[in-house]
C-alpha cells in the first residue's frame, strides 16, 4: 500500500508540475487575453503627379505590412519597415538622404499613405517638387 501511495503522489506532483503552469493561462479571463502577439502594421502607399492627392491620379500603389515580418508588394519592404520603425511610424520625421543632388525642375509628385501603423490609424499626404526629391526622402519608404 505504501508503494502505491508513493506512486500516486509522484504522478500527482509530476502532473501538477507539468500542467500547473498551463492551467493558470487556461483559467485566465478571456477579456484580458491579447488578441494578437503584435499590433497590426499594414499600409497602402500611392504616388501620382500633381499638386495634391485630390488633383493627382494615382500612378502606382503598393502595400506594406511590417508585422510580424516585412511583406507586401513594396519592392523594398524590409528596408521601408526598418526605416519606419526608426522614426516610430512618423512620416514627417523621415529626412532626405545626405548628398543627393536633384534638379530644381518643378514637376510635383504626391505620395499618400493610408492604413494602420502599430494599431493606430494613419493617413499621410506629402507633395515633393519632383520625382528625384521623392526618391531622396528616406532610404526606402517612398522608393516604389
Amino acid at each position: 500500500m505504501r508503494t502505491t501511495a508513493r506512486w500516486a503522489m509522484t504522478v500527482g506532483l509530476t502532473a501538477t508540475a507539468v500542467c500547473g503552469p498551463l492551467s493558470g493561462a487556461a483559467l485566465a479571463d478571456a477579456g484580458q487575453a491579447p488578441t494578437a502577439l503584435y499590433a497590426p502594421s499594414a499600409l497602402v502607399l500611392t504616388v501620382g503627379h500633381g499638386e495634391s492627392a485630390i488633383s493627382a491620379t494615382p500612378e502606382r500603389a503598393v502595400t506594406l505590412t511590417c508585422a510580424p515580418r516585412p511583406a507586401g508588394t513594396h519592392p523594398a519592404a524590409a528596408e521601408a519597415c526598418a526605416e519606419l520603425r526608426g522614426v516610430s511610424g512618423d512620416f514627417d520625421a523621415l529626412t532626405a538622404t545626405e548628398g543627393v543632388m536633384c534638379t530644381k525642375q518643378y514637376d510635383p509628385v504626391v505620395v499618400t499613405v493610408d492604413g494602420v501603423w502599430q494599431g493606430q490609424r494613419v493617413s499621410y499626404e506629402r507633395t515633393f517638387s519632383n520625382e528625384c526629391m521623392k526618391n531622396a526622402y528616406g532610404t526606402g519608404v517612398f522608393s516604389f
